[in-house]
């Protein structure tokens, strides 16, 4: 499976962690060794998890802020997706609680964000979100939501890669903002 067709399988899923649950509603899909803009396309300590098993948390620090990536492989690949945003759909108070009084649609919405509701931080890198225990992510939707994908946000290379997919028309999902020197135009398009 492709790191764009395990992107869009995590579209409508559910992710629990540390007491809240989310319904994920936009990821962003990283290629590897083959897309200059995942953090394994060089290979450092820090994309080393990239390299390994599918189904791990890749959790790394930005900004001040923690995001967390699954690894989807193979091994040689390095591939992983990016989670961007969710939909809180158990646990409102423990997710307000560490995010602080925000709208609901913007409670989880962007990666940062998102990781904050959800308690995911550098101690779950690793993780098998298949079998947790702290980080679990649930079965796929029985009906597909519908999806839209455009270019990636606050990348500068392979920046038009339509590799950003959302559940279309979805109030949680975070806005576009393009990198001020990615490399060049881009569209947006129904998937």
């Amino acid at each position: 499976m492709s790191v764009l067709e395990r992107a869009r399988s995590l579209l409508g899923r559910e992710l629990t962690a540390h007491g809240v649950t989310v319904r994920i509603t936009e990821v962003e899909a990283y290629g590897g060794v083959a897309d200059p803009a995942s953090h394994a396309y060089t290979r450092t300590p820090r994309s080393e998890i990239m390299y390994g098993p599918s189904w791990r948390l890749y959790v790394y620090r930005i900004h001040g802020h923690h995001c967390a990536n699954i690894v989807t492989g193979p091994a040689e690949q390095a591939a992983a997706v990016l989670l961007r945003a969710g939909e809180v759909v158990d646990g409102h108070e423990l997710a307000y609680a560490r995010r602080g009084e925000v709208r609901p649609d913007a409670l989880g919405r962007g990666p940062g964000n998102l990781a904050r509701v959800l308690g995911i931080t550098t101690a779950d890198l690793g993780t098998d979100v298949r079998v947790g225990p702290a980080v679990v992510l649930g079965p796929e939707p029985a009906e597909p939501p519908p999806v839209s994908a455009g270019p990636r946000v606050g990348v500068r290379r392979a920046a038009d890669r339509p590799w950003r997919l959302w559940v279309t028309g979805d109030p949680t999902v975070s806005a576009y903002r393009r990198h001020p020197r990615a490399e060049s135009s881009s569209k947006v398009s129904a998937v």
